[in-house]
């Protein structure tokens, strides 16, 4: 195998990112590359993180003398390298502050939400249940114990949301003849749902059994996990679905732009297959599949989650906080969480479980971020053109957070010289109504 030239590069981030992963826990998500790689990467001894982080600088200046025919491969490849180089030196010991970790391995800037677009989001919240800003707590608590899914509905529920689901995914976006999913419900884990890759073109989704998952979650969490999320960009990728796979793209790394991209993409999944509606729509699965359910509580849950999408940012907040290094961060990531998503201190607490995880401190912004980014590059799509295809090009190209910004600044400067605005695009569009990660999880 020739490991010069450009594909010589791109196969030696591969094997750099495989090795990165002996040293750090729960970094590789997925490999669908060559098996020999990763074969040879097992029965290699345990690598030294300060040796690997010089060879992610030596790629790179190879990569920035010898770059892709591809210019998108070549950024793509520059800005994975440039998360392993930070990886590798936290595995070697070097302390790196929260912020300067998100940006330089997610590719984005981040800072402390707006306190006037949470109350504005509180504020709507409330109309949508029908009460005031002062009893909103009460109202939502409410809510949720309504919307409340039984242990015992959580798998038919998830089977009827992975089954109609993945129809609409095949339809619209595409699917290997002999993909297919799983699902596990577990506990003691710190999320709400993962999908693992089980072998060519399967997947186990694993959903937590102790989340508490509401009933209106079940298809969100159906489409960021399965279809047309995680595991449908992995059988895409791993069965060639739309022509052979470069190699630095058979590597699913957390805590990368990749990573990024592939949350933002996940959490837009129902929006790009269903649309305004999904509640309602979802509702008539789930009571066919035994969870009860009617068209007009699915409609209440889609509205509330529409309501607390700009609170998504509330978690990034209580991350910075926690990783901040002042002595009270924990207490004030946990006040804040409390005051602003509306929750009890037990819920608080796990949420700052989750957050306080050295693999997960800097996830949530994989879905704050990233989601923001994907739904601006689908909302800014040409006039006519179907959100499907558009949506299979995410799973399918080398994208980077800079190149969706381009590319979505681009799109929306063309289409200034049209009637249709990006904003005016952007109500009711199904490009724009998905997940929030940050929410399902409260």
């Amino acid at each position: 195998m020739d490991e010069n030239g450009p594909e010589g590069l791109a196969r030696a981030y591969v094997t750099l990112g495989l090795r990165l992963g002996r040293v750090v826990p729960g970094l590789v998500d997925a490999h669908v590359g060559d098996p020999r790689i990763a074969h040879r990467v097992d029965d290699e001894p345990v690598p030294d993180p300060a040796a690997l982080r010089r060879d992610a600088v030596a790629l790179r200046r190879r990569l920035a003398h010898e770059p892709l025919p591809d210019p998108a491969r070549t950024g793509y490849l520059d800005a994975q390298l440039a998360a392993c180089e930070v990886v590798a030196a936290g595995a070697a010991g070097d302390e790196v502050d929260v912020r300067t970790e998100i940006r330089d391995c997610l590719g984005v800037e981040v800072g402390p939400g707006d306190p006037d677009v949470y109350r504005a989001a509180l504020g709507r919240l409330a109309d949508v249940l029908d009460t005031t800003v002062a009893g909103l707590p009460d109202a939502l608590a409410a809510f949720r114990a309504r919307d409340r899914a039984a242990a015992e509905h959580l798998r038919p529920g998830m089977a009827a949301m992975t089954t109609a689901l993945r129809e609409r995914t095949r339809t619209a976006i595409g699917l290997p003849a002999d993909e297919g999913v799983e699902l596990e419900i577990v506990t003691g884990v710190p999320w709400a749902g993962f999908a693992r890759r089980a072998g060519p073109g399967r997947s186990v989704v694993q959903v937590s059994r102790e989340a508490g998952h509401r009933r209106a979650h079940l298809p969100l969490l159906a489409a960021h996990e399965a279809y047309p999320g995680h595991h449908t960009e992995m059988a895409r990728t791993e069965r060639e679905y739309a022509g052979p796979a470069a190699p630095e793209r058979t590597l699913f790394l957390a805590r990368t732009p990749q990573s990024l991209v592939a949350e933002g993409a996940a959490e837009c999944g129902l929006a790009a297959l269903v649309g305004t509606g999904w509640g309602a729509w979802a509702a008539g699965h789930l009571a066919a599949a035994g969870v009860p359910t009617t068209a007009g509580e699915g409609a209440l849950g889609e509205a509330v989650e529409d309501a607390m999408l700009p609170l998504g940012a509330v978690r990034q907040d209580a991350a910075l906080l926690l990783h901040g290094g002042a002595p009270d961060g924990e207490e004030r990531a946990r006040a804040h969480l409390r005051r602003w998503l509306l929750i009890d201190d037990e819920r608080a607490g796990r949420m700052l479980g989750f957050l306080g995880h050295p693999r997960w401190r800097i996830h949530t912004t994989t879905y704050v971020e990233g989601t923001a980014l994907v739904r601006r590059w689908l909302a800014a799509r040409p006039e006519g053109e179907p959100v499907g295809p558009r949506f299979a090009r995410l799973l399918d190209e080398p994208w980077t957070p800079d190149r969706l910004r381009h590319a979505a600044s681009m799109s929306a400067a063309a289409s200034d010289t049209q009637s249709d605005t990006l904003s005016g695009r952007a109500e009711g569009s199904p490009g724009l109504v998905g997940d929030r990660s940050a929410s399902r999880n409260v």
